[in-house]
């Protein structure tokens, strides 16, 4: 799965690199090179399950635009979150840096609505920790790798970690980010990193809990742990994000 990563690391940035300051200024000898293609056109701010940032946007062509980011910030969801049929409360430190060619295939449309869709491709840079916390009160009924326990008469509290750490990964989305004047626009996106599975560890830390099948809780969250690191359906992180844009 590695070299699998890599491979598409690599096409990625070729992606970026081969649509970023595509332009048809074309002269008889070779390519016309614009200097003014290096100042960026817009910036944007953004927020969504990657945290809080915004990005700087150059413009190449009506058809092609590149996006330089970065999110990074606390968010904590409450009982929100849910790992292999398990709800979390889920305490999110983001640190994202992203570059993203952005292809519009109806760009140079007089419609605004269809102008702003586009499709995105690049690489980001993920260093992304996840605290995850499970508090169960005395008495009550819960699930752990799809099986069901009673919490002991001091409830259970059930603690964990899962991080994307320090890598690369190549990003693929779909985007739409109409202008709503000629200088203020808002956006909208989602899509996900290939990077590979994360590190991850649940462990129980105090109280108990009975199972009605014989099952005991430890083992249990060792095998919800076990298919966080090794089930394939991890092995992509979903990004879903909105914000609002200027250009000059």
């Amino acid at each position: 799965m590695k070299s699998l990563r890599l491979v598409a690391i690599a096409a990625a940035i070729s992606a970026v690199a081969g649509t970023a300051f595509a332009d048809d200024a074309v002269v008889k000898d070779g390519y016309a090179f614009d200097q003014n293609k290096l100042i960026p056109t817009g910036v944007r701010a953004e927020v969504g399950t990657t945290g809080y940032g915004g990005a700087l946007l150059w413009t190449a062509n009506p058809y092609v635009g590149l996006a330089l980011g970065y999110n990074g910030g606390d968010i904590s969801w409450s009982d929100d979150v849910k790992i292999n049929g398990s709800k979390y409360d889920l305490d999110m430190d983001n640190k994202l840096a992203y570059l993203n060619a952005e292809i519009r295939p109806w760009g140079a449309s007089t419609n605004r609505w269809a102008q702003g869709v586009y499709v995105a491709a690049g690489v980001g840079y993920v260093d992304n920790e996840y605290g995850l916390n499970r508090n169960v009160s005395a008495g009550r009924n819960f699930t752990v790798n799809h099986t069901d326990f009673q919490a002991g008469p001091n409830g259970v509290r059930i603690d964990g970690q899962m991080d994307y750490d320090n890598q690369f990964a190549p990003y693929v989305g779909l985007g739409w980010a109409p202008k709503i004047n000629q200088n203020w626009g808002v956006f909208g996106e989602v899509g996900a990193y290939y990077t590979g599975n994360p590190n991850a560890n649940l462990q129980r830390v105090s109280g108990s809990a009975v199972s009605t099948v014989g099952a005991d809780l430890d083992d249990e969250l060792a095998k919800e742990t076990n298919k966080l690191i090794n089930d394939d359906k991890y092995e992509w992180m979903p990004v879903a994000k909105l914000g609002v844009s200027y250009h000059w």
